[in-house]
């Protein structure tokens, strides 16, 4: 946008991926406000030059144009949005949600706070984790207005190497519902078939050279199996509890279609055990450890 003035962008939420959203974003020279409920997480984005004196969502929005939220559900964007406070009781010109939150409530908070006070909306979903967000290349599955997502093309352009209009409002949730599916069992899998490796006695750690370019070949193969066979888990990038969430989320959403998905049903049980077991706050690759603790 040579010769031109930036929005100023307003970002709720400095979370794993929100930490890495902001950084990028200031990289690339954009304006950025930033409130987080927890503020010890502050300090490396006013580092990188971030506004951090917004006390509410509702101060962020004073000086926004273009408002980004990243937390954790859905319960999380409804208190940035409609609580004490909160981001409705100013006007956004656009808001852009990244959370992962399902469906039927990213229509009824847009609707809602379109109502309100007229703000658009887009919901905005992201998928490849904060080096990915470091780096520019997350994947976007966006829903809204063709308009309104043009309006905030030049953002995402920053964030994004895949940035896909799936339609209406919901649309991009539910594209990232179905990441998450394929995600979560993929997850499961890959340990499976790491434990099956490594109990057979070949060399585990060459897998994924002697499978690449045939059809068991896959991001998750290289990197998420190379990852467990590494035991590579700190820091987290992502946290088994919130995959755990997004996997409910989906088969309650299946469920109201009618549909039986017996492969998301067990890969959600198998979070959910590793989740009661203490282990919430790992990094969700580590659902292996499941595996070495109960190999039956």
């Amino acid at each position: 946008m040579p010769g031109e003035k930036r929005p100023l962008l307003g970002f709720l939420g400095a979370g794993i991926m929100g930490s890495a959203m902001v950084l990028r974003l200031r990289e690339r020279g954009w304006p950025v406000r930033v409130w987080n409920r927890d503020r010890s997480r502050l300090a490396p984005l006013a580092t990188a030059g971030a506004d951090i004196s917004p006390a509410c969502p509702r101060a962020v929005v004073a000086a926004s144009d273009i408002v980004l939220i990243c937390v954790r559900d859905a319960a999380a964007v409804e208190a940035c949005v409609f609580g004490t406070d909160g981001l409705a009781g100013g006007k956004a010109a656009l808001v852009i949600d990244h959370s992962t939150i399902p469906p039927a409530a990213a229509r009824d908070i847009a609707a809602r706070l379109h109502r309100h006070n007229g703000s658009a909306w887009i919901d905005a979903p992201v998928s490849g984790g904060p080096a990915a967000a470091r780096e520019g290349r997350l994947t976007i599955m966006a829903g809204g207005g063709a308009a309104d997502l043009a309006r905030a093309a030049p953002v995402l352009a920053d964030l994004a190497a895949n940035l896909t209009h799936m339609g209406a409002t919901g649309a991009g949730q539910t594209a990232k519902m179905i990441n998450q599916v394929l995600v979560g069992t993929g997850f499961v899998l890959m340990a499976e078939a790491l434990r099956l490796a490594e109990a057979s006695g070949i060399d585990a750690a060459r897998l994924p050279d002697c499978l690449a370019g045939g059809l068991a070949d896959s991001a998750l193969l290289q990197r998420i199996y190379r990852q467990m066979q590494q035991r590579a888990f700190e820091p987290p990038a992502s946290r088994a509890e919130v995959l755990l969430k997004d996997l409910a989320a989906a088969s309650d959403f299946a469920r109201g279609l009618d549909l039986a998905l017996p492969m998301l049903e067990l890969a959600a049980r198998r979070y959910g055990d590793h989740v009661a077991a203490g282990h919430g706050q790992q990094d969700s690759a580590a659902i292996l450890r499941l595996y070495e603790r109960n190999p039956s």
